[in-house]
């Protein structure tokens, strides 16, 4: 279990003081006990959470994982995200999230999330920060290049008859496509467009996976 917490997360568990450890592992055991008994620790989750988003703007908004359409409450202060929650006004979800959702705060609130393009040079063994820009212009250029040497147009063969059969096809089977979890519908209908018209055979989807 060690380990596993050591490995999920990195510095901030090896900085973690043994007293430290100690305080918030009788801080989690005094709310379960107290939980045991009966008391109703509810008022004091609310008071928590209030006091949190006190002063802070509200913005309705949708969940960004799956295609059931979660909607969320979104606290903002000064520009930053500070808490994200479940909208008890959607008949969708009635203010409840599933665990992926109500993680959504992390994917903008993170010290591990990445704020600029990575890109590692073949055989290099470091990565370079690079301009989005930069990256952009690389990948369609990458993507022209594989398309113009490997597009397949047509196809050649013969019918069940033995008589010459031409095909258009239209296939690019050297380059593929892998969706993410948080792509919505809409997108997925694009994506799939645009591939489709270049040629593209191998779409796959991270969800899958």
């Amino acid at each position: 279990m060690i380990l596993d917490l050591e490995r999920v997360m990195g510095d901030q568990f090896t900085q973690t003081s043994r007293r430290q450890f100690f305080r918030g592992a009788g801080v989690a055991a005094g709310a379960g006990t107290l939980a045991g008994l009966g008391f109703d620790l509810k008022p004091v989750q609310a008071a928590a959470t209030k006091l949190k988003i006190k002063g802070a703007r509200e913005v309705p908004s949708i969940c960004p994982y799956c295609a059931v359409g979660c909607a969320q409450i979104v606290s903002v202060r000064q520009g930053e995200i500070v808490n994200i929650e479940g909208h008890p006004d959607s008949p969708i979800n009635r203010g409840t999230l599933c665990p992926k959702g109500s993680a959504t705060f992390q994917l903008a609130v993170n010290p591990n999330r990445l704020t600029k393009v990575k890109y590692r040079a073949p055989h290099a063994t470091e990565w370079e920060e690079r301009d989005l820009d930069w990256a952009m212009d690389r990948i369609a250029q990458r993507v022209k290049e594989t398309r113009d040497r490997d597009l397949r147009d047509s196809w050649e063969g013969k019918d069940r008859d033995g008589k010459p059969l031409h095909k258009r096809v239209n296939h690019c089977s050297t380059i593929a496509s892998l969706g993410g979890a948080t792509m919505d519908n809409e997108w997925n209908y694009a994506h799939l467009k645009l591939w489709r018209a270049l040629g593209l055979i191998w779409l796959e989807n991270q969800a899958r996976i």
